[in-house]
This record gives structure tokens, sequence and C-alpha cells, in this order.
């Protein structure tokens, strides 16, 4: 690991530890997650104490996928520690197709609003998921585009928009005759209705997870991001770092759990002795440790694929399965390790139980990808033994 990466990350670690986790009983933590007002007041400490947006350098150039890792797994340590340091989904992930797809008028627009903490982004992709309703699936997308003059009119609903509310930059994906396309939008707009934000497990991210009718929303010809029918390239481009992005920052979360979860243990005395030389608690805090250093060598590993400038959407795919099922583990034996406290919310231990069981379905479902990753065996197979 770079030096470079790892004062970046001492850095984080120190602020998130001593700054952010006092924020965790914040009452502005609600339901839809942390309101507006405290993520701005976190965000003016992050920036007072140089670790906001850690992950871009001043000159705009990123740190590399491997190096973004171990600062993304640091700001991670609380779910407040990536809105503090703006390492956050959706706006991480957006940050990063900006400056791959994004043109320097359209960067100057939208990007730098996002890397200076100063607005938050909605990404539009998921529909909702009927009988015809494309769910998670992108090629049945119903949202359609067509070209009107020098504008693009978009018609067409989206559900689990997470961050809609109070986003003040939308990336919407639509369906052209050509395929799918992204256009950037400002927020909010009136074509652009919120119909509600759902009641969901997790509460993290500001904003919720909404569902929102898009009407006649009419967009400038330039603020499509690329060329009509390249949408699904462009999304390839961000959803493989995006997901893995959500491994680091949970990974942290586990980490933090299992912290508490091993002091609670050790402090703990029950049927005379402490609770960790009970080896029904004491192996489930070892079983944890093993989880731990195998989804950071799995997270490690794929970043070193991105980096040699692969899209790595199989390696993605392993590693969001390993990763959130891992992280899974470790959040419920960490429960489990505190009984009664653990499902409390006297520590955040019971939260990122709730927020990685989220965390499973996000960014692609563990069946999906496994579906996927079966397709390709597939796929191996007959490239090996043609007909």
């Amino acid at each position: 690991m770079s030096e470079r990466a790892q004062q970046i990350a001492a850095r984080v670690e120190t602020f998130v530890r001593e700054t952010i986790f006092p924020y965790e009983k914040d009452e502005r933590c609600t339901s839809h997650g942390p309101t507006d007002d405290l993520v701005q007041e976190m965000r003016a400490k992050a920036r007072e104490a140089g670790v906001l947006t850690p992950h871009i350098l001043p000159d705009g150039s990123h740190l590399t996928q491997l190096e973004t890792a171990l600062v993304l797994r640091k700001s991670g340590l609380t779910p407040l520690g990536p809105l503090a340091c703006n390492t956050a989904a959706p706006d991480e992930g957006n940050m990063y197709l900006l400056g791959k797809v994004g043109s320097a008028d359209q960067k100057a627009r939208f990007l730098d609003q996002l890397v200076s903490g100063e607005s938050r982004s909605a990404f539009f992709m998921t529909e909702p998921a009927s009988e015809d309703g494309a769910g998670s699936d992108p090629s049945m997308m119903q949202t359609t585009c067509r070209l009107d003059g020098n504008h693009w009119v978009i018609n067409g609903r989206k559900a689990f928009i997470t961050g809609a509310e109070g986003a003040k930059v939308g990336i919407v994906m639509a369906k052209s005759d050509d395929g799918a396309c992204m256009f950037l939008v400002d927020l909010p707009n009136p074509a652009i209705t919120i119909e509600r934000v759902l009641d969901t497990i997790d509460n993290s991210m500001p904003g919720g997870h909404a569902v929102t009718q898009i009407t006649d929303l009419r967009v400038p010809a330039d603020q499509m991001l690329g060329a009509s029918g390249e949408g699904f390239k462009y999304a390839q481009v961000r959803l493989s770092p995006a997901r893995l992005s959500h491994c680091m920052r949970w990974h942290g979360a586990a980490t933090r759990a299992h912290e508490i979860a091993s002091d609670y243990a050790c402090r703990r005395h029950a049927f005379g002795k402490p609770l960790v030389d009970h080896e029904g608690v004491g192996f489930m805090l070892a079983e944890n440790m093993i989880d731990l250093q195998q989804s950071e060598l799995m997270i490690d590993w794929c970043a070193s694929v991105l980096d040699t400038g692969s899209l790595g959407t199989v390696e993605s795919s392993m590693t969001k399965v390993a990763v959130s099922e891992a992280l899974m583990r470790v959040a419920d034996r960490c429960v489990q390790v505190m009984g009664g406290t653990g499902v409390s919310g006297d520590t955040i231990v019971e939260q990122v139980f709730r927020e990685i069981r989220a965390f499973r379905i996000y960014d692609g479902p563990t069946e999906v990808h496994k579906w996927s990753l079966a397709k390709k065996i597939k796929r191996d197979f007959r490239e090996r033994n043609p007909q």
C-alpha cells in the first residue's frame, strides 16, 4: 500500500473516531437517514480537518482503487463516516462516473459541486418491480426518452432512488430508439415528482429511498452523458467500482461492530468468567476475524483488477457476493455475542446489522450475481467445447 494512502487513511480514521463517532446519537439521524443539516455540519468539520472527499486529490486525480479501498474502509467505521467525508453512495459512484465520462462543461457544472461536498446526487436507474416492470433488471427498462429539437423528453417511473429527496444533481437512465441513455439533471425539478419515500430496513443514507414519477422531463441535449444508446456501457463503468466501494465502506462498519462486540465480551462476566472465555462466544469472535480478513483480501484483489483498466465485472460480482455474505455473518455474530444489548440502540451494532442486511440486496442481490457467474461458467464451457 502506498505511503500517501496510508497517510490519508490515518487522518480519516482519526477524524472519524474522534469527531464523527459522537454524532451517532444525534437526534437528526432519522428513519429516512441523517438530515442534510447534519450532513453539512459534519462535512464542514471534515473540510476543516482536510479529509473531505479524500479519495480525490486536490489536482482532480483519483486514488487508485487499491488505495481507495484502504481510505473508504476507514471512513466506514461508522455509518456516518462516509457522509461526513463525502465517500458515501451514491455520490462516490456518481463522481467516479462523471470523472470518467463527463465533458469539461458537465464536470464544471455538475461534478465540482459534488466533489466540494456542497451537494448530494441521485442515480435514477432502478424501476418499480411489477408484472412488466424492470425492477433491478435494466434490460427491461420502461422509462423512455425521445429527441425533440435540442432537448430530450423523458417519461417513466423510478424506484428505490437513494437520496432523491434533497439531491441537487440527478443522473437519469432512459431508453431511446438507440438503446439506454444517461442524462444529467438539476434537482429538484418539477417534472420529477417524489411519490413517497419508502420505509426500509436501513437508515444511513440522507433522503432515504424514493419512488419517483418522471413526466415530460425536458433535458438539453448537451446534458446527455456521452452518446445515445451507450448508457449500459457507462453504467458498467460506474457499477463495478461502486459495488466494490460498498464493500469497502461496510467492511469498516463491520470492523467497528466487531470491536464493540469484542470489548463487550472481554468486559462482561457470566457464569464465573468473562464471556470471551466461553468457547461459544470466543469462537464467534474468532470467526469474525477470519471473515473480516478474507473480505479485506477479496476487496483488495478486486481493486487491483480494476486498477489494470479492466471493467472487473466478474471479479466485482464475486467480491460483492463473498463480502456481503461474510459481513452479514460478522454483524449477526456481533448481535448474538451481545445478547439483548445487541438488538438495542445502545450501540451501532444493531444498525450495522440492518444496514449490511440491506447491502446484500443493493447493487445487485447475491442471487443475481451468482446467476451472472453461472452464465459465465456456461459460456466458458461452450468456448472450450464448441459444437
